[in-house]
């Protein structure tokens, strides 16, 4: 039987005992949970308290459901950090201990449109690089990224690889000086062309990150366009009050 302070919904309690158990690796990453049944006798509740618990373990990303198959225990989610300094895709990755590398999808040089001659402070049918990349930490497909550089800035990087850092590049290859970046991150829902190639169902919770990336001249360098998996990654902020 389970014990609860007065006022303290009993779902929240069953939450909380199995994110216990979860986090003491009784149940550890991958594996499979008992069913609603036996979490029934387990923790001598109904099945709708259950299915509460689970709902709020399933939104908080600690499980994930297999049709057919169960529920299991998902993989801790990739801290990315919102602060003023600025980290690549390579960098963030290599701080949660994952390998990452990008698959290149698009490598061409296509005519700046209006709004993307603006954003980029160039003239409209100016030669603008797009580069569209799947970017993969360890073996999971992360991101889907496109990015627009100006070609004036880096001409032949159509020749190059593209399937690290593109900052790195950037800078060690074209001598292009990164100063600083405005970046914006809204909630999405994935459509089927993403969902697929992120792997993920259909109207998975994701955020779309755009940023503009500034040189040192006040130039800009890169319009970024990503969806970010939702289930893969958290966004954190370090903030700082003044006395």
């Amino acid at each position: 039987m389970i014990n609860k302070n007065p006022g303290t919904a009993l779902y929240y309690v069953i939450k909380e005992k199995l994110l216990e158990l979860i986090k003491n690796e009784t149940y550890p990453v991958g594996s499979q949970l008992p069913t609603e049944s036996e979490l029934c006798q387990m923790f001598d509740v109904s099945r709708t308290t259950i299915r509460l618990a689970l709902q709020q373990l399933e939104i908080d990303g600690k499980i994930h459901r297999v049709q057919g198959k169960g529920t299991f225990v998902s993989k801790p989610k990739i801290n990315e950090a919102l602060s003023q300094s600025i980290k690549s895709f390579s960098e963030q990755m290599k701080d949660a201990g994952l390998v990452s590398y990008s698959k290149v999808l698009t490598l061409d040089v296509i005519p700046a449109y209006f709004s993307l001659a603006q954003a980029l402070e160039i003239k409209e049918d100016d030669p603008v690089i797009k580069l569209v990349r799947l970017r993969y930490g360890g073996t999971e497909p992360l991101q889907h990224s496109t990015s627009f550089i100006p070609w004036k800035i880096a001409p032949s990087l159509i020749q190059e690889d593209c399937s690290g850092s593109l900052f790195q590049l950037l800078r060690t290859k074209f001598e292009v000086d990164i100063y600083r970046s405005m970046e914006s991150i809204e909630p999405i829902l994935t459509n089927q062309t993403m969902s697929e190639l992120l792997n993920i169902p259909v109207g998975s919770p994701s955020f779309l990150l755009e940023s503009i990336t500034y040189s040192t001249k006040q130039s800009p360098i890169e319009l970024s366009s990503s969806i970010v998996r939702g289930d893969r990654s958290k966004f954190v902020m370090q903030r700082y009050y003044e006395k």
